[in-house]
């Protein structure tokens, strides 16, 4: 009774869930309240079952597609290497058969597969993912990726039945899928870290598939002709060492190699079909050479172009200080920086490089690489996060050479000075004692970018830093930081508080009572200058408003009494007319 007192009560109230397992201590109770009340149960979470399967679809984007692409790499890749090698080389078809309709039949369900994710891919229409299976389906089955798919999957096999199972050329239709192994390779290249690389890699691999195909033509070509019927085909199989398996396809490889490479001195052709077979390789050959030439010097280019874009280019500074017949010693100085950059890949323009990249992600990955060497800033503690990122894209890196002084005393500060990696000397003015070390994380220089009233030092450098070694430093700039903070106002006046406070610590900072509470009177005299002035600029938009009025209805009225005078002349020459008439009658009707 209870029970039914509380559901009929959750059913009336609209506000609150009833949530029945919670009243249902027993597997009988359970099972009673599945059966009545399967709407008003709280959600739970889905199990997965064959239905969902219907359901599932692939992200292009995501991880899972990528992985699948890289595992249809080898059945693709097997079938452009075996079916011609079975096709030419009887002896490995005949010696490995069974291994060879294994690995066939694995190779048909992986494509099979693949068509299965393929019409589950889905695809951006006007930048939103597309979910629905049935348009995914009708997509894939209306593109041309479809037929090709179908045509390398029609059962060409059945032929085995007529031509025997050592024909595998009937299985050439397999060769379709080459667009799913490009696709695969571009993927790649665009996540490796190597890039350069791989695109080496990837043409030797074509090179390799090419000099495999030309090989086992060869070899089909000398069996043709005959095996050692002259010196250009493949020996006769009874010479010792030509007729293992190992031995024909090295020899025909080798023999295509030197082909394709123009490397060593190949027999020369004595029949039609042998120069035919000579002269198709060597158009082929100068086709490969080009391709290699090519890419190399792209990957050079590539690399140079990389490298000039992280590092300043080496070369203008060298024949700038050759042209200006420099020193030798600030030559060397030069050089040695150049070499610290170049052997431990210091990049000194990476505000240059984040500039390809959307402003979210330059400040994200800013924020990942700087943010922690700027929080531990004193000045910089407890600010705004947002703040920090604005300011974490404004570090600029910079590198100094040992011996290098980073500021002077007595120099004026326009920037601060955060270490990132070395140490750096607080030196005497002869330039040997040192004072102080500073280390990683550590910084200097910050009191130099804030105006501070009051510093005795007037915004210039108190000590002289010099650094020991190599050191990398991030530089701030003044105008950056106050470009920065004009956006941020009550964190201005939080690291102007911060920077007094030092101030008045190290002794250096000039302030009294008097000082400060004239300031605070002219603050009070300029914002009530300045509410002043606002009023009166609202009272003399009000008088220019009221004049504008005045003068606009003051021209309507004039313009009215023109209108009304326009036709006053000749009612007056009427009027007079009017009055001699009667004049002229008037002795009439008296004489009458």
């Amino acid at each position: 009774m209870l029970l039914g007192i509380h559901l009929r009560l959750g059913s009336c109230c609209h506000g609150d869930e009833l949530h029945l397992p919670r009243w249902r201590p027993t597997r009988k109770q359970n099972g009673e309240g599945a059966e009545g009340g399967k709407g008003e149960d709280k959600p739970k979470e889905p199990k997965m079952n064959w239905r969902d399967w219907r359901h599932w679809i692939v992200n292009p984007s995501e991880e899972f597609y990528y992985v699948w692409l890289q595992v249809m790499t080898f059945p693709i890749f097997y079938n452009w290497v075996i079916i011609i090698c079975r096709a030419c080389f009887y002896s490995i078809d005949e010696n490995f058969l069974a291994v060879w309709l294994t690995l066939d039949y694995i190779s048909d369900l992986f494509y099979m597969t693949d068509m299965a994710v393929r019409g589950r891919t889905a695809f951006l229409e006007q930048g939103i993912l597309v979910h629905e299976v049935s348009r995914l389906r009708s997509k894939y089955l209306l593109s041309r990726s479809f037929l090709l798919d179908l045509a390398s999957m029609l059962p060409t096999d059945l032929l085995y039945l007529h031509l025997g199972v050592h024909m595998p050329l009937v299985r050439l239709n397999r060769l379709l899928r080459t667009s799913r192994l490009s696709e695969a390779l571009d993927r790649m290249e665009t996540r490796t870290a190597y890039p350069n690389t791989f695109r080496i890699a990837k043409l030797m691999l074509y090179i390799f598939v090419l000099i495999h195909w030309n090989a086992c033509l060869y070899f089909a070509l000398s069996r043709y002709m005959g095996f050692g019927s002259d010196s250009w085909v493949y020996p006769n199989m009874s010479e010792p060492g030509f007729a293992s398996m190992q031995r024909q396809y090295i020899h025909c490889f080798w023999f295509s190699a030197q082909i394709f490479t123009t490397v060593g001195d190949t027999p020369l052709p004595l029949r039609e079909e042998e120069y035919l077979f000579m002269i198709a390789d060597l158009l082929i050959a100068v086709l490969v050479f080009a391709s290699i030439v090519g890419n190399v010097g792209n990957v050079i280019v590539s690399l140079r172009s990389r490298d000039n874009v992280f590092f300043p280019n080496h070369e203008l500074v060298k024949s700038y200080l050759h042209s200006r017949h420099i020193s030798k010693d600030l030559r060397h100085r030069v050089n040695s920086w150049y070499q610290h950059l170049h052997i431990n890949k210091k990049i000194t323009r990476e505000n240059e490089i984040l500039q390809l990249l959307p402003a979210s992600l330059r400040t994200d990955i800013a924020v990942s690489v700087h943010l922690p060497t700027m929080s531990k800033v004193s000045i910089f503690q407890n600010c705004e996060t947002s703040l920090l990122e604005e300011l974490v894209l404004k570090l600029t890196p910079q590198v100094y050479s040992p011996g290098e002084y980073v500021c002077k005393k007595g120099d004026v500060g326009h920037e601060m000075y955060i270490i990132k990696e070395g140490k750096l000397a607080v030196v005497a003015d002869d330039g040997v004692t040192q004072y102080a070390v500073l280390g990683d994380g550590q910084f200097f220089g910050e009191i130099s970018i804030l105006n501070i009233k009051g510093n005795k030092s007037g915004n210039r450098r108190t000590a002289n830093i010099r650094s020991i070694g190599h050191s990398d430093l991030f530089s701030l700039s003044k105008e950056d930081l106050t470009a920065t903070l004009s956006e941020f106002p009550a964190a201005k006046r939080h690291l102007e508080e911060k920077g007094r406070q030092i101030l008045t610590k190290m002794g250096i900072l000039e302030e009294t009572a008097d000082d400060g509470s004239q300031q605070e009177r002219m603050e009070t005299r300029v914002e009530h200058l300045e509410r002043t002035l606002d009023t009166l600029r609202t009272k003399l938009a009000r008088l220019m408003m009221e004049l504008e009025s005045s003068t606009l209805k003051l021209k309507t009225r004039v313009e009215q009494l023109e209108l009304q005078t326009e036709g006053w002349g000749g009612v007056v020459a009427e009027g007079g007319e009017e009055e001699e008439v009667k004049e002229e009658e008037m002795p009439c009707e008296a004489s009458w």
